[in-house]
């Protein structure tokens, strides 16, 4: 069955065979850092940052690998599955370092209180109190919060697209990065002097004592930006730059071999399509790398599209994402 008889479109239901997913799409295979290829001194940016201690701010369009550079990192060096803060307008700090359910712990005080009567004192404060101690199912450690917990070994984390943030919060980070540690208000005030709170992502706690939050290891923080607006002085002073190169013919022939499995024909129409990205890249467009392997994997496949279905397939694959 040809790949382009899936849906007909004539609203018949029929029994289909879907067709196994390209290399980079299939989610059992280990995650796309083993066909990640870093660029020309990204390596050293990598390890600058690591023996410093300091973040690495990485600077590139859209497509071109940022973020699956922490996810090498953090395989080579097993480091655990990455941390991700994934940045928006709407992006606080606060939010990232720790998370306090304040509605879900009133409504579990408001469940424990007892009926009042003139009984009922006694036992009404009690629950009150046992109620108020046990504050900890109601907090959870931000992305940002579980990595700076203390550690032998650093916890690797993405801050993904920080150029989306609203302006102030490269200078809200600035203290944080610098000294590793915040402090969880909720606690703070608590009367408890400890506390397990769960951190991000996972079911695993940290005993966090007085509210405070000291790193013992620096984590390894990767912070992506697509360019799109400038960074103060102090924060820009706090990281490890670099900025990803625009690909070249061979660099993205490289890339595409390496998520294939298999060498490109120089003559065939893979190789084309290589050729043909490089210039509209080098022209200035913005183009992603998963663009061009899904224009591959569909001319390279043994029943490929031909004529205007093929050119009006490749033309919706391969649109300009500025969206020109």
């Amino acid at each position: 069955m040809s790949w382009n008889t899936y849906y007909r479109g004539d609203g018949e239901p029929r029994d289909v065979t879907l067709a196994p997913p390209p290399p980079w799409r299939s989610f059992t295979r280990g995650g796309a850092h083993r066909a990640f290829l870093p660029p020309e001194g990204l390596a050293d940016a990598v390890n600058a940052a690591l023996y410093l201690h300091r973040p690495l701010l990485i600077t590139g369009n859209t497509g071109t690998g940022k973020s699956t550079v922490i996810e090498q990192v953090a395989a080579e060096l097993k480091l655990g599955e990455p941390l991700r803060w994934h940045i928006t307008s709407r992006s606080t700090l606060p939010e990232a370092l720790c998370r306090y359910d304040a509605l879900g712990h009133i409504h579990a005080l408001r469940v424990q209180q007892p009926p009042s009567g003139p009984r009922s004192g006694r036992s009404g404060r009690a629950a009150r109190r046992s109620g108020r101690a046990d504050i900890a199912p109601f907090l959870q450690l931000g992305p940002l919060g579980t990595a700076l917990m203390p550690a032998e070994r650093p916890r690797a984390l993405l801050v993904d697209e920080i150029d989306k943030s609203d302006i102030d919060l490269p200078a809200d980070l600035l203290d944080v990065l610098e000294s590793g540690r915040f402090e969880i208000p909720e606690l703070v005030r608590h009367p408890r002097q400890e506390a397990l709170v769960r951190e991000w992502e996972g079911r695993a706690t940290h005993l966090v004592r007085h509210g405070k939050v000291q790193c013992t290891t620096f984590p390894f923080i990767v912070m992506t930006s697509n360019g799109e607006r400038d960074f103060p002085a102090p924060f820009l002073r706090r990281c490890i730059r670099y900025d990803m190169p625009t690909p070249t013919r061979e660099t993205l022939r490289r890339a595409v071999e390496s998520h294939l499995g298999a060498a490109v024909d120089a003559l065939g129409p893979a190789a084309e399509l290589i050729t043909a990205f490089a210039e509209r890249v080098g022209r200035g467009e913005q183009l992603a790398v998963d663009q061009l392997l899904n224009a591959v994997r569909l001319v390279t496949d043994d029943q490929a599209p031909t004529g205007a279905q093929r050119e009006r397939l490749l033309e919706l694959m391969l649109r300009d994402l500025s969206g020109a």
